[in-house]
């Protein structure tokens, strides 16, 4: 049973409001933690502009503050999901009262936006990248035109003469290493290392990754579980009781037949999570 949905029951319907009331103050508490500043970033194309950011390490701290005030509850270490461009902070707790199960559910889902360091170096591999994408494709263009005719041509520099293209496409199918070495002197003749371009391309891309930037947006607003699966920003909190029966959990239940010792317990303990959230 989902606490906040409507019930003719008075004890639940009293738990609805509590629930509601720390709902509340956990939106107000998400809205101060992900208050963005502003930060300067560079864009693909060298721009330099500022991007509204927030530290997820703030809302991080906040889930382990309520679950170190849980103290017998048990907890679900505090994890992140790392997905490409939008991603989750979450945590889970649950406690047993006689044959009840109270269990919680918080939640930050956020959207990931990449920039550059506002730095010269970014534009300098750029135009390094730019200037090996230029050198490899008109190289290899000039090759492609007449491709087998220049290999033909190197063949007879080298003393091979009685290659026709029949049997040059069967030793190049066959050897590997020769027709390696063949398009070794062809590259070496044309003055491009096309390995050692492609090892340099690679450092400067891997060098441009590092000077990516991870900047966080989200909204202030109280979502629920189908929102969150769909990948909507905002954040979320959810309590549950379920009862328990031959060891299965079943939310469908007459409240009427929970003892009065049962249902005290259960406000002391949303009492406990009102607490830890403010």
């Amino acid at each position: 049973m989902r606490l906040g949905s409507r019930t003719p029951d008075k004890f639940i319907e009293l738990l609805n409001d509590k629930i509601k009331s720390i709902q509340s103050t956990y939106l107000c508490k998400i809205t101060e933690l992900t208050d963005a500043a502003s930060i300067k970033v560079m864009m693909g194309d060298a721009t330099v502009t500022e991007q509204k950011t927030f530290d997820p390490k703030n809302v991080s701290d906040y889930f382990q503050r309520i679950d170190s005030m849980l103290k017998e509850w048990s907890l679900q270490d505090i994890s992140t999901t790392n997905n490409q461009d939008t991603r989750r902070i979450f945590t889970k707790f649950e406690i047993k009262e006689g044959n009840y199960v109270l269990s919680g559910h918080l939640s930050l889902q956020f959207h990931v936006l990449l920039y550059y360091t506002p730095t010269q170096r970014v534009i300098d591999c750029q135009k390094e990248l730019a200037d090996i994408i230029d050198m490899t494709k008109n190289t290899q263009a000039q090759f492609s035109d007449n491709s087998d005719q220049t290999v033909l041509d190197k063949l007879k520099e080298m003393g091979y003469k009685d290659f026709d293209h029949q049997k040059l496409f069967e030793v190049f199918y066959e050897n590997d290493e020769f027709r390696e070495k063949v398009f070794a002197e062809i590259q070496k003749d044309a003055g491009v290392n096309f390995q050692e371009l492609a090892e340099k391309k690679t450092k400067l891309f891997s060098e441009l990754d590092s000077l990516l930037i991870e900047t966080y947006q989200t909204s202030p607003v109280l979502i629920d579980d189908s929102r969150l699966v769909s990948g909507e920003e905002g954040c979320l909190l959810t309590l549950d009781i379920e009862f328990l029966k031959n060891n299965s959990r079943d939310g469908v239940f007459d409240p009427r037949k929970m003892p009065d010792a049962i249902k005290e317990n259960i406000k002391r303990r949303i009492k406990e999570l009102d607490v830890a959230v403010s």
